[in-house]
């Protein structure tokens, strides 16, 4: 793993190279998938964590119509931190994320296939993929809200679904 080492000054310097790099090459470095750890070149404390989000702060200021945090999305992780019980909010979006940046790269594959399936098969694989995803997101054990994991046709109230359903199945 890449160490990068941030002294006083504020600058940052890149172990492995031997010379001092900024922001945006640490953002080059992510982008190529190259792991790294920047930490204070007295302590040894681990970095990594605030630089991370200072690029992502400059990533926010550099081009406003590819913001990804809105005022009201920040506000709402503002008021995440002050809940009791705050929700396990990192799991999700890291998963999230990483959902869509599988589909996003499987997309992108697909349509360089495109010929070979028709686009509304792919949606439909895409579609049932995402549900795969939430279904086991929302079902793993721990979760404070059990009523999440029940099935939509489950405690609604109306008996009319469970014979709709019973009917299906010994048709």
């Amino acid at each position: 793993m890449r160490v990068i080492r941030k002294y006083a000054n504020r600058r940052l310097y890149d172990t492995q190279q031997s010379r001092y790099v900024t922001l945006e090459d640490l953002r080059c470095l992510i982008i190529e998938e190259e792991p790294f750890r920047v930490e204070d070149a007295k302590s040894g404390e681990d970095l990594t964590r605030t630089i991370l989000l200072s690029i992502i702060i400059e990533q926010e200021q550099a081009d406003s119509e590819a913001e990804v945090f809105s005022n009201d999305l920040l506000a709402q992780l503002i008021r995440v931190y002050d809940m009791t019980s705050p929700l396990p909010l990192s799991r999700y979006l890291e998963q999230g994320t990483q959902l869509m940046l599988e589909q996003q790269k499987r997309l992108q594959s697909q349509w360089k296939q495109a010929m070979r399936n028709t686009p509304l098969e792919f949606m439909r694989e895409l579609a049932e993929e995402n549900m795969r995803f939430w279904q086991k997101t929302l079902n793993q054990p721990g979760q404070a809200d059990e009523s999440v994991n029940a099935e939509p046709h489950e405690g609604n109230g109306s008996d009319a679904s469970d014979t709709s359903e019973d009917n299906k199945a010994s048709s």
